[in-house]
């Protein structure tokens, strides 16, 4: 990194607050690249058992594969998906609140007896591919700024708070050196005064 600063105490002060900064919001950056990672995580395990239960209904449903073809698929729609926002780690994820669905009435004397539990079968399935959606998507989010978030703390770790430590003490030496130059041109000065009288 490259820190433009002059070589004088204002400087060096503004360099040491800065420092500061990055120093006090490095811990809270680490806490938050965590949490993020442990949320990652969960979601991702959330929504390979949602996927394996929807695989796991899919097979159920084909033992009635025959069955289906005489299902009416305008009897059941989505009407509406419900979501709120959640926050985890300052970052707003989608959950699923309610899923609305939309049913037309049938003829239960005319329509096959098992159309009922059809409907309830397609509903469960529709749930839980939903509901697996919103996992994979709250996953991708949080993955994206748990990448962000690694990449400012890796920034400060290994660039800004070691640039700005490297300038500050190259601005104590050079005041240094120039303190003791100053001293010995304060010496050698009073020196030739003493001889010259």
């Amino acid at each position: 990194m490259n820190l433009k600063f002059q070589f004088n105490k204002i400087s060096q002060l503004q360099l040491i607050k800065q420092l500061g900064v990055r120093q006090k919001a490095l811990p809270t950056l680490k806490n938050k690249e965590s949490a993020l990672r442990l949320e990652v995580k969960k979601a991702r395990d959330t929504a390979s058992a949602l996927e394996a239960q929807v695989q796991e209904r899919m097979q159920d449903l084909e033992i009635f594969m025959k069955l289906w073809t005489e299902f009416d698929p305008s009897l059941l729609s989505i009407k509406e998906v419900k979501i709120k926002t959640r926050k985890i780690a300052g970052v707003k994820t989608p959950e699923l609140e309610e899923i609305c669905y939309e049913s037309l009435p049938f003829n239960l004397f005319s329509a096959p007896s098992w159309y009922l539990d059809g409907i309830v079968m397609l509903k469960e399935l529709s749930r839980l591919k939903i509901e697996r959606e919103f996992f994979v998507r709250k996953m991708q989010i949080l993955e994206q700024v748990r990448k962000k978030t690694t990449q400012k703390v890796n920034l400060y770790e290994n660039v800004q708070i070691p640039a700005f430590e490297d300038a500050i003490l190259r601005i104590k030496r050079f005041l240094e050196d120039e303190e003791n130059l100053s001293k010995a041109a304060q010496k050698i000065l009073k020196n030739r005064l003493e001889v010259s009288q």
